[in-house]
């Protein structure tokens, strides 16, 4: 994975940030991406797309599911920045994302994003000292971290 010095300066500060929850939509702000809610099907989560009008900065925009619960949407959003980090070539004429993150790139390239976004909304040093509070908890570390609690059991590696 590639990143530019710039977007990785900017993630990396986002991940040593002291209090969870992760700010997720100021770090999509900060990258120049603008955040909008849609009225999708419920198979459908997000998009990132090119998009002069309403972009941020850089010119993209996120979309997400407005139906969809709190968490998903924040994972989403994690989801659609990593591919902007990671994959901008590659995103073109917009990137949607189904439910289960399945998008027309590769496999590989939606495994990394998965990736990143789990180290966006549950980085390891914050993960860490809230575990010396909650020990492995789940149920509270999602919580206190808005995601999911299978989110957290495989970030903790309690998933099997």
């Amino acid at each position: 994975m590639k990143l530019t010095s710039e977007k990785l300066k900017i993630v990396n500060d986002f991940l040593d940030q002291e209090e969870a929850p992760v700010r997720v939509i100021t770090l999509a702000h900060t990258l120049g991406l603008k955040v909008y809610r849609a009225p999708w099907p419920s198979d459908v989560s997000g998009k990132i797309q090119k998009d002069p009008a309403r972009g941020g900065k850089s010119g993209y925009a996120i979309f997400v599911n407005q139906d969809h619960h709190e968490n998903r949407r924040r994972f989403t959003i994690a989801h659609e920045i990593a591919h902007y980090v990671l994959h901008e070539r590659k995103i073109g004429d917009g990137v949607f994302d189904d439910a289960l993150y399945r998008s027309g790139l590769s496999d590989r390239a939606e495994v990394e994003a998965n990736k990143l976004a789990a180290d966006i909304l549950m980085p390891r040093r914050l993960l860490r000292k809230y575990q010396l509070l909650f020990d492995d908890d789940a149920e509270v570390l999602a919580r206190e971290f808005k995601v999911s609690e299978q989110a957290m059991k495989i970030r903790l590696g309690q998933y099997v």
